[in-house]
């Protein structure tokens, strides 16, 4: 008796782990790993939420000015670093403001020299 109701007990827990088993075969051939993909994803990509930004800016300590683009502490506003300084150029517009703009081309300077020929009409 006890032997038929080991059996029972062993023969049970092997149909229980065949469904669990089939289940996660299922479970993975039917897109049941989109959980999965979405947690990759979103370690590559960053929600927009400005919660993140907001956290950085309240930790920032400066005591003159706190650039919004890239939290530099400065002691005007129109010597804010750009953000990306590989791909922008900073102009300065006068009257203390500036500007980032993509870089305009190979020379140096050329996103400087085709901001002046617009504010003069020429572009």
């Amino acid at each position: 008796m006890l032997r038929n109701w080991v059996s029972t007990i062993w023969a049970l827990v092997l149909m229980v782990s065949v469904a669990q088993a089939q289940f996660n075969f299922f479970e993975h051939m039917f897109g049941g790993n989109q959980q999965q993909q979405q947690h990759q994803q979103g370690s590559q990509n960053v929600p927009s939420d400005s919660g993140r930004y907001q956290s950085m800016w309240r930790q920032a300590q400066c005591s003159d000015y706190l650039c919004p683009g890239t939290l530099a502490c400065v002691s005007v506003p129109h010597h804010c670093p750009c953000a990306h300084p590989d791909v922008e150029e900073k102009v300065e517009l006068g009257e203390g403001s500036a500007i980032c703009v993509s870089k305009g081309g190979f020379k140096a300077g050329e996103a400087t020299r085709k901001i002046e020929l617009a504010r003069k009409g020429l572009l």
